[in-house]
C-alpha cells in the first residue's frame, strides 16, 4: 500500500521518471537544478504580471498595458529599473547582516522546490520527509526579514520583522496540522507518493477544511493581503524593508512572490491532485492548478481589507488552531475506520462538518470589534 486511497497495481500505468534521469546522478542535480532556477524566476515575472492585470481588472483599470505586447514586459523594465538605481545603507546599519538578509529570504523558495514532483518521479530528490523539508527549509525565509528589521537600525522595520516573527509563529501550528492531516490520507510524507495516492480523488474534496487552514494560515505566512501587517504603509513606512532599495530591495520583492509560487505550488500538489489529470502533460495540469490557486490568491488581496495586528492574532490562536485540531481528529478516526481507502459517501460528510465548524467557530470567535485586544 502506498496510502490509504490507492495500490501498487493501480501505478503501473502512471510511468514514473527514472531517479537518475536523463543518465546519472550527477546530470539528473545539473538539469533539475537549472529547471527549478528557471522554472522560479519566470513564474515570479508571470505572477507579478498576472497580480497588476487581475487586480486592475477588479478595479476597473486598465493595468500595464505600455511595454511589450499587453504590457507583459512591464516587469522586465521594472527589473532593470531596480538594478541600475543606487543602493543606500543606512549609518546606523550592521551592514554585513543588512546585505544578507535579501540573500537569505530568497534562498529558501529555490530550495522548497527540491522536494515538489512535476510528474511521477519528476523532482530533484524525492525525500521520505518531503512534508518536514519543506516545512523547515520554508521557515528559513523568516529569519532573512528578521535579520532585515534588526539590522536596519530602524525601529519601524525592527516592529514588521517582529510582527513577521509573531505572525509565523502562530499561524506555522494550524499549517502543520493541517499538512498532518494530508500526511495522515496518504500515509507518507513524500509529495511524490502523496500526489499519487490523488489518484481517484483530490485531497480538497476529502478535506475541504484542511485545504481552507492551508490556505488561510499560508497566505498569512507569506505576507499575503489582507495580513500584510509587515509591511503596512499606513503605520510602518514599508516594515522590514523601509530601509532598503535598489537591487536589494529587488530581492525582498522577488522572495515575496517566490513564496506566492511555492503556496500555491504546494496547495496544489498537496490538495488539487498535483501533475494528476486527463489528456494534458503533467506539468502542464500542474501548471494549470498553480495559476488556480495564484488567481484565487490575487482575487484575496483585491477583496478584503487589511486586519489589525491584534485581529490577526486573534484568526490563529482562537479560530484556526482549534479547527485544525478538529479537523486532525475527524481525519485520524476515518483513517482508522476505513484503513484500506475512504468509502465516497465521506466525502459529503466531511463538507458537512467543515460547513459547521466554519459557521459555528465563526459564531463564537471575536475579532476584537471596537478595542484592540494584545
Amino acid at each position: 500500500m502506498v496510502g490509504p486511497n490507492i495500490t501498487v497495481d493501480a501505478l503501473r500505468h502512471l510511468a514514473p521518471v527514472a531517479p537518475d534521469w536523463p543518465g546519472n546522478e550527477w546530470w539528473h542535480w545539473l538539469v533539475f537544478t537549472v529547471i527549478l532556477i528557471v522554472f522560479i524566476l519566470v513564474m515570479v515575472i508571470i505572477f507579478i504580471y498576472l497580480e497588476r492585470r487581475i487586480i486592475a481588472w477588479f478595479a476597473a483599470r486598465i493595468g500595464p498595458n505600455r511595454t511589450g505586447p499587453f504590457g507583459f514586459f512591464q516587469n522586465i523594465a521594472a527589473a532593470l529599473k531596480l538594478l541600475l538605481k543606487e543602493g543606500v545603507n543606512p549609518t546606523n546599519a550592521d551592514i554585513l547582516i543588512f546585505w544578507l538578509a535579501p540573500i537569505v529570504n530568497f534562498a529558501p523558495v529555490i530550495a522548497v522546490f527540491a522536494v515538489v514532483p512535476f510528474q511521477n518521479g519528476a523532482l530533484l530528490a524525492d525525500l521520505n520527509v518531503g512534508i518536514l523539508f519543506v516545512i523547515a527549509i520554508g521557515s528559513i525565509s523568516t529569519i532573512g526579514v528578521f535579520m532585515a528589521g534588526w539590522s536596519s537600525g530602524n525601529k519601524y522595520s525592527m516592529l514588521g520583522a517582529m510582527r513577521m516573527i509573531a505572525a509565523v509563529v502562530s499561524y506555522e501550528i494550524p499549517v502543520v496540522l493541517a499538512l498532518a492531516g494530508v500526511v495522515v490520507l496518504a500515509g507518507s510524507l513524500s509529495l511524490n507518493d502523496i500526489v499519487i495516492a490523488q489518484e481517484r480523488v483530490p485531497f480538497i474534496v476529502l478535506q475541504p477544511l484542511g485545504f481552507l487552514l492551508l490556505f488561510v494560515g499560508g497566505c498569512a505566512e507569506i505576507n499575503r493581503s489582507p495580513f500584510d501587517l509587515m509591511e503596512a504603509d499606513s503605520e510602518l513606512v514599508a516594515g522590514f524593508h523601509t530601509e532598503y532599495s535598489g537591487i536589494k530591495w529587488a530581492m525582498f520583492f522577488l522572495g515575496e512572490f517566490g513564496e506566492m509560487v511555492v503556496m500555491s505550488t504546494l496547495i496544489a500538489t498537496l490538495f488539487l491532485g498535483g501533475w494528476q489529470g486527463p489528456g494534458l502533460p503533467p506539468w502542464l495540469w500542474l501548471l494549470i492548478k498553480i495559476f488556480i490557486v495564484d488567481f484565487i490568491m490575487i482575487w484575496t488581496r483585491a477583496t478584503l481589507p487589511r486586519v489589525r495586528i491584534d485581529q490577526l492574532m486573534a484568526l490563529a490562536w482562537k479560530f484556526m488552531f482549534p479547527l485544525a485540531l478538529v479537523n486532525l481528529i475527524i481525519t485520524a478516526i476515518q483513517v482508522l475506520a476505513w484503513p484500506d481507502a475512504l468509502p465516497l459517501y465521506v466525502i459529503p460528510i466531511n463538507w458537512a462538518i467543515t460547513v459547521v465548524l466554519v459557521l459555528l467557530g465563526s459564531k463564537l470567535f471575536k475579532l476584537g470589534w471596537g478595542r484592540v485586544e494584545v
